[in-house]
């Protein structure tokens, strides 16, 4: 610790004498400045052992010795050294009281011991507690790592907490606390995630200081905590942070505390954000496994994979493909040969700033480190592969990613604020494929893609392939050019209706919906079945076509809902 005023009054070879304040002795001391000026104030930070001879003072005046003393105290300085057998041969009555109505520690300084004694005392206290912060902080750096290897970043924090005197919580990229020590420290850590996400929200390296408020109920409500003070500090090398350390302790950190969290800072970012070339490096495993996955080849993909995904290629998985809205409608207007934009997409709400601002501006990205979360915390394995503008997840069907990742979307489709429509830029498409085996992977990503397609078309965020099936065709036909088609060929009929000489459309629907049977259609339309076989032949006079071809019947029954849904 620092030295105080009594450790400099206990230093045998100065020879000091308290005269006032000896209750204040514990005081700590910064630093010694010597000064005759009637009003060093301007010249001091506080925390200094402040020395005279009152040169300049009339220490014998009670009023100025008052106002003197009164401003040394405003000033936060620790203690008054007053040298005898220069100016006074005693300390002076005045000086005296004044210290002992202000409390301020008053030494007397003996003729014979200098000023620069007591400074080079002060001076050497402070190296030597300098000195054993330094020391006392490369020994908690090894422990910290001792930890960090043997029990992995639990028990980095087990060690850190008892550095500290404290307690600690390390906290993943969505902001949910991972690991906790002591034990109790578990409800203290979830009281603060707001202000890590607020710390996530920062530019990385971020670090933050917030108080304990307690319980609400008076004492440390069962787990220790109290008012005590908590420091945020962001994990990770880049731009966004991948993780926190909340550090709560009684009070501000000493120096060789202050090394152990950083000790612990580097560690923990080592442990929770791999270098790049071994990140780099599982990224091509992941994509060559994928690749023979997709070529059918799943025992050379688990050859390859060996240990990495556990037993994801074996069990039941569902394949997820994400991209942003803007590259999806851009393909998929490539492989339509259409040059021409569809217009323009929905306005994006504050609330889609919002999520767009928590993504970085790339809600992809944003998913893949969600799923990526979601598997830490769960313990799944998960196959993440970016594949240029689009995602590829391989996640356990029914597990904790594949939730996450629907999560994920509700949130982007909720701020989207109910638009119909994905924006041109920025905005998130999703679909993922039932659930398949390793030796279905190819028709797994087909489906995938299959569900992607569909959500760029309905403008909704994310399509699940099962969903398809258990819907309606006629939705998926939504498309301009299917309506274009429709309105085309049933055009000639609606304008024959116009002139009031039939209705061919409405007969036409009920024949088709009869399946062909005259009767049960011309009951429908209450008309006679002679009536209804009438119209069926203009039918075909006017659009040139047999309704005895079955593709024929297909077209019209098509275009018929076709148009009924838009109308």
């Amino acid at each position: 610790m620092p030295p105080t005023l009594a450790s400099l009054v206990h230093h045998s070879a100065l020879k000091l004498t308290v005269r006032a304040g000896g209750e204040r002795l514990d005081t700590p001391v910064r630093w010694v400045h010597a000064s005759e000026l009637t009003d060093p104030v301007p010249y001091m930070e506080g925390g200094e052992l402040l020395l005279i001879t009152a040169l300049k003072l009339d220490a014998e005046d009670a009023d100025a010795m008052r106002r003197y003393v009164k401003r040394l105290v405003g000033a936060g300085v620790a203690g008054l050294g007053f040298a005898v057998g220069v100016h006074y041969d005693e300390t002076p009555k005045a000086l005296v009281d004044a210290a002992e109505g202000e409390g301020l520690p008053l030494l007397e300084v003996p003729r014979r011991t200098p000023f620069l004694a007591i400074s080079k005392a002060v001076s050497a206290a402070i190296a030597a507690d300098q000195y054993r912060a330094v020391t006392a902080g490369f020994a908690a750096q090894r422990e910290l790592t001792k930890q960090a290897l043997s029990d992995g970043p639990e028990g980095l924090l087990t060690a850190l907490a008892s550095q500290v005197d404290g307690w600690a919580a390390l906290y993943d990229a969505s902001g949910a606390v991972v690991a906790t020590a002591p034990e109790w420290a578990g409800r203290r850590a979830a009281r603060i995630t707001g202000d890590v996400e607020r710390l996530r929200e920062r530019v990385a390296p971020a670090s933050s200081v917030v108080g304990g408020a307690g319980d609400g109920e008076g004492g440390d409500g069962g787990d220790g905590s109290g008012e005590d003070r908590v420091e945020l500090h962001s994990l990770g090398t880049g731009r966004r942070a991948r993780a926190a350390l909340a550090v709560g302790t009684a009070a501000a950190l000493g120096t060789a505390e202050r090394y152990a969290v950083h000790s612990a800072i580097a560690l923990l970012t080592l442990t929770t954000e791999r270098s790049r070339s071994l990140y780099a490096a599982e990224q091509r495993i992941g994509a060559a496994v994928l690749r023979m996955l997709l070529a059918g080849q799943p025992d050379h993909a688990r050859g390859v994979a060996g240990d990495l995904y556990g037993g994801l290629l074996d069990a039941p998985y569902r394949m997820i493909l994400a991209e942003a809205a803007s590259a999806s409608a851009g393909r998929a207007r490539a492989r339509a040969g259409d040059a021409d934009a569809d217009g323009g997409g929905a306005t994006v709400s504050a609330e889609a700033a919002a999520v767009l601002a928590e993504a970085g501006g790339d809600l992809v990205g944003g998913l893949g480190e969600v799923v990526e979360s979601a598997a830490a915390r769960s313990g799944e394995a998960v196959l993440v592969v970016p594949d240029g503008e689009r995602l590829v997840v391989l996640a356990a069907d029914r597990g904790a990613v594949v939730a996450a990742c629907a999560q994920y979307a509700e949130a982007v489709g909720g701020a989207r604020g109910g638009s119909e429509q994905a924006g041109d830029e920025d905005e998130l498409v999703v679909g993922i494929s039932a659930p398949a085996g390793p030796i279905a992977a190819g028709a797994a990503y087909k489906q995938a893609e299959q569900a992607l397609s569909v959500a760029r078309r309905r403008g909704r965020v994310l399509v699940e392939h099962e969903d398809l099936a258990a819907g309606s065709v006629v939705p998926l036909l939504a498309d301009d050019a299917v309506r274009a088609f429709a309105d085309g060929l049933l055009r000639p009929l609606y304008e024959h209706d116009a002139t009031g000489r039939g209705d061919l459309v409405a007969s036409l629907r009920a024949w088709l919906s009869r399946h062909g049977q005259w009767d049960a259609a011309a009951a429908d339309l209450g008309v006679h079945r002679h009536t209804l076989r009438y119209r069926m032949r203009r039918v075909e006079e006017i659009l040139g076509r047999s309704l005895d071809d079955p593709d024929v019947r297909m077209e019209l029954w098509l275009a018929l809902k076709t148009t009924a849904s838009a109308e």
